[in-house]
């Protein structure tokens, strides 16, 4: 494939060699629409028009507050093609958050996806003056002509189109590399999210690194469903661009495992929670079905580890192993398959540590897991693993074209490369703070994690150097570690955050979904409202249990010696975790001060 300098020029070759080909399905009601890649190039064309038929000049950012769905795409596609970037806002982001991000973005239009999310700019709209429109995917257009449909927009484009032939075009190829095509505000577990400037280039390079590994094919079909105001999203959706295979596009949760069924994806993007969720409801789900059917489970993944173990070393079962092989996915692996789809080759997982043991439970059923990791300062995707190369328990190998090094003295991850962002905006001494500069020139980022590359260039992360708690004894300890540890421990669905910073010893706060939770109750005999089951002995004595074979596995001074059981799960519209899943630590701790202090007032335990 030619060589491209932006993501727009790499677009309209797309559209331009491959205009039959299949480029999204999206739901409408209850069946899913195709859009072929040259449909999807005259509604791009329309709406990017739209923009600069009401003024929307190059560089000029224009956010998006929506949810998953096949219009953000198209409006992403659209804004760089006009010549701007893309300021991303997530969905459940409050109206203080939505000024704040508009405000320092300095953006111009932003396009919001109802009435709901249209409201929270009505009500910040004084304190940005900047912003000159809102655009609307479902809403109703009004407020004096400050609030417009999207429709409206791609119908002044479709006229602006006619009316100067050729400047579409034009526009695309006076898009430089080094232009802003995307400032992505991280979430932010703790403290106001920085605006971090993403190039052409990095998405470029990054769209090329993904294609030059063949992680994906053409003829590959992703379903997507992650929030596109993340790194990890957007960075899927240069790859597809670059390599041009179909994605399915829903961004409903609620909506993922029937999706799967009707759409039988051969890829999926997702993040480690997704996987805890699918592993706790498989072992509960076997051990309700009891007695022979549990012992067939056993007896199917004792024979899947074993395969597993040999095709790690790059070998095959054979003899009376592959004949088990065969019986164990007849009668248990086929079905958990099926739920996917029964055509997914692999998932790629990011955005927070995959616990070794999930990764190691789904291969054993023949379910291939790749971890990645990346920062949305090295534009998602740094390392991963591939099908045909990969480790559990690391994040793979550096996508072509990136480099590490690990700091001699604090063993922190540097990464370099073209996906290095150009900095946080107008954030000078915070871009210095993380990025050093060699001798020779090259750009390094502080990753604020530690690692090794152990000697087949695979890296392994194992801290993170601001999440570290440091007990009074002196001793550190990765809480990220123990709270994987926890959630496998555990038989159904939890949140865990480990705490102890400054303390004398560990303690936990542990959070169930109601819905898995009652599921649990169902099948152990228990029964009582939400709250009354949350504060049952039973679930007491499984989470001791759960701690108790966990801290058998831990060092003394990092065992968890007391948890408590939250009145609620942790979530994004609680505030406490991330759009990606991560709980804010400090919000959490923030929140259940009390019961933490709890912990420690006249308590003896010491390290």
């Amino acid at each position: 494939m030619a060589e491209f300098r932006t993501l727009p020029e790499t677009f309209l070759h797309r559209v331009t060699n491959h205009p039959g080909d299949l480029a999204f399905m999206h739901p409408v009601g209850e069946t899913w629409q195709q859009l072929s890649w040259g449909q999807t190039g005259e509604r791009v064309r329309g709406i990017a028009c739209g923009l600069r038929a009401v003024g929307v000049k190059s560089q000029e950012r224009v956010a998006i507050l929506a949810n998953t769905r096949l219009d953000w795409v198209l409006a992403d596609l659209a804004i760089m093609c006009a010549g701007a970037a893309t300021t991303t806002i997530y969905p459940a982001s409050t109206p203080d958050e939505c000024a704040y991000i508009l405000k320092d973005s300095e953006t111009v239009l932003c396009i919001a996806e109802d009435d709901k999310q249209v409201q929270k700019l009505l009500q910040v709209r004084d304190q940005v003056p900047s912003l000159r429109y809102v655009v609307t995917l479902d809403g109703k257009s009004g407020h004096d002509g400050f609030v417009v449909s999207f429709a409206d927009l791609e119908k002044q484009g479709n006229e602006w189109h006619a009316a100067n032939p050729g400047g579409y075009e034009d526009g695309i190829r006076a898009v430089e590399a080094e232009d802003l095509a995307t400032l992505i505000y991280t979430s932010g577990t703790t403290g106001q999210p920085k605006g971090v400037e993403l190039t052409h280039d990095c998405w470029v390079f990054e769209g090329k690194a993904i294609d030059d590994m063949n992680l994906l094919r053409t003829d590959d079909l992703q379903y997507f469903w992650l929030p596109l105001a993340h790194s990890f999203g957007k960075v899927l959706e240069a790859a597809q661009i670059r390599i041009g295979f179909a994605t399915a596009i829903d961004g409903r949760i609620d909506k993922l495992v029937g999706n799967l069924a009707v759409v039988k994806p051969t890829f999926i993007a997702a993040v480690p929670r997704i996987f805890e969720k699918v592993y706790n409801k498989v072992i509960s789900g076997a051990k309700a079905g009891g007695g022979l059917k549990y012992g067939i489970f056993q007896w199917a993944f004792g024979v899947g580890r074993q395969v597993s173990s040999l095709v790690q070393r790059g070998e095959s079962p054979s003899g009376l192993l592959a004949l088990k092989a065969k019986i164990a996915d007849k009668l248990v692996f086929s079905k958990l398959k099926t739920l996917f789809g029964g055509r997914v080759r692999y998932f790629v997982s990011g955005s927070a540590p995959l616990s070794r043991d999930i990764a190691e439970f789904f291969h054993a059923a023949g379910i291939l897991i790749l971890e990645g990791y990346g920062l949305t300062e090295s534009s998602a995707a740094t390392f991963v693993n591939r099908g045909d190369k990969y480790k559990f328990g690391t994040v793979g190998i550096p996508v072509p074209g990136a480099g590490v090094k690990i700091d001699p003295e604090t063993g922190e991850i540097l990464l370099s490369g073209r996906g290095i962002m150009r900095g946080y905006h107008h954030m000078p001494e915070a871009t210095a703070e993380c990025i050093v500069v060699d001798a020779d020139g090259t750009r390094w980022l502080k990753t604020g994690d530690k690692g090794e590359v152990d000697g087949d260039g695979f890296l392994k992360i194992t801290d993170r150097i601001k999440e570290l708690i440091k007990t009074s004894g002196g001793k550190y300890v990765a809480p990220a570690f123990i709270e994987s540890k926890l959630k496998v421990a555990l038989p159904l669905s939890a949140s865990v955050l480990v705490h102890g910073n400054n303390r004398n010893f560990c303690s936990a706060l542990v959070g169930f979904p109601e819905e898995d939770l009652k599921v649990w109750a169902g099948q152990n005999g228990q029964s009582g409202s939400y709250a009354e089951l949350l504060k049952s002995p039973a679930l007491q004595s499984l989470v001791q249990g759960a701690l108790d074979k966990v801290n058998g596995e831990l060092p003394s001074y990092s065992t968890v010696k007391r948890f408590a059981i939250l009145p609620q799960d942790l979530s994004v519209e609680g505030g406490e975790l991330t759009q990606s899943l991560k709980v804010k630590r400090k919000v959490v701790e923030g929140k259940y001060k009390d019961v933490l202090d709890g912990f420690y007032n006249n308590a003896m335990e010491s390290m």
